[in-house]
């Protein structure tokens, strides 16, 4: 790990000797969200939060977690308010590490993410997590680190000592994930272990002094820090054989509430936005044959995007994320969606859940 600054980390950890009141949140995917723990207690997050707990016994501490199973910084960095800043976070583990991809665009929204938390009013404290894939070793890793580096945060990396652990025999693969992604309880516990190994070397070095932390420019174009996820809470689209969707959402874990909801071929649906990425976010589900629909950006249909509704995988229902326009030209874009024609009639409707511009 490059230079990292300490100060936030420090900072909260003295409000916690001090008996204050903390909030203690997690940005992330399936492994954040505590997927394959058997309680809630088990997983990796709710045990860092027990750390803090524990370790400063005064402290009032909450807990948050924006864990949201398949998801990666792109939506992450559209949801980073609604399911962890506005509590006011003081310290934030974020990790999407295993569910981006190992590129430049990733790199992007991630950074996106990185700088929506540290820019925050409550200023947290930020610990960027890199899971892995245990049968491969495979990771975004050293794109999400080059973000942390930049912006002196530090990370943890199960890549770098659990997996490699496991590679040199001291564990084989079905003792720590049954699947070789989501750990079981003895992975969540290890993962909880390596992050508080690190809180505990900051904690013995407290008193150190740490300058106050620089808030650099971008290091990517940064087209993403400021993206909104439209809903109907936000947007009113034309609709045209599409409806909004009237029940009531109960949690940031009810996924596909606050959306649209096309049954019929030729339902439609018109968004005109002031962006210069968007992207669509839509279900993909099991319960198959499920409509399709196509996208039209500005008209353009010989550029038509197929949004096929089907999900080839078993485990369930996904929320798919549509890339459709990245770093073009900021104006009114119209996109509109139309449900295509199938051979069977019985069909599960399509369901829009948002627009995602920045």
């Amino acid at each position: 790990m490059k230079d990292v600054n300490l100060k936030r980390l420090k900072d909260c950890m003295k409000r916690a000797e001090a008996g204050e009141e903390l909030t203690i949140g997690f940005l992330g995917g399936s492994i954040t969200q505590g997927s394959l723990a058997t309680t809630m207690e088990n997983t990796y997050a709710y045990r860092v939060f027990t750390w803090w707990k524990q370790t400063f016994p005064k402290a009032n501490v909450h807990y948050v977690n924006g864990g949201i199973g398949g998801t990666t910084s792109h939506y992450g960095v559209s949801r980073a308010v609604t399911d962890v800043l506005m509590y006011q976070p003081d310290f934030v583990v974020v990790d999407f590490s295993v569910n981006d991809e190992a590129d430049i665009f990733f790199q992007e929204t991630y950074e996106g993410v990185v700088r929506k938390l540290l820019s925050w009013d409550s200023k947290p404290a930020v610990v960027l997590l890199n899971n892995v894939f245990y049968d491969t070793g495979l990771n975004a890793q050293e794109y999400h680190n080059e973000v942390g580096n930049w912006y002196q945060v530090p990370h943890v990396s199960v890549r770098d000592t659990i997996y490699q652990r496991m590679k040199a025999g001291e564990y084989i693969r079905e003792e720590l994930t049954p699947d070789g992604l989501h750990p079981n309880d003895k992975g969540h516990k290890l993962v909880a272990e390596e992050i508080e190994k690190f809180l505990e070397s900051v904690k013995a070095e407290l008193e150190v002094e740490e300058k106050e932390p620089v808030f650099p420019k971008a290091m990517t174009e940064n087209a993403y820090e400021n993206a909104k996820r439209l809903t109907i809470r936000e947007i009113s689209p034309k609709l045209c054989g599409f409806h909004a969707d009237t029940e009531e959402k109960t949690g940031h874990l009810d996924h596909f509430k606050n959306g649209w909801i096309g049954k019929k071929a030729g339902d439609s649906i018109h968004f005109e936005v002031t962006a210069s990425c968007i992207a669509v976010q839509y279900r993909k589900t099991i319960q198959l044959p499920a409509a399709r629909a196509e996208l039209v950006l500005d008209g353009d249909k010989e550029k038509a995007i197929l949004l096929d509704g089907n999900f080839d995988e078993d485990w369930g229902d996904c929320l798919y994320l549509e890339k459709v326009l990245h770093h073009g030209e900021k104006k009114i874009h119209t996109v509109d969606i139309t449900i295509l024609p199938e051979e069977v009639t019985d069909t599960t409707p399509f369901y829009l859940m948002s627009l995602i511009i920045a």
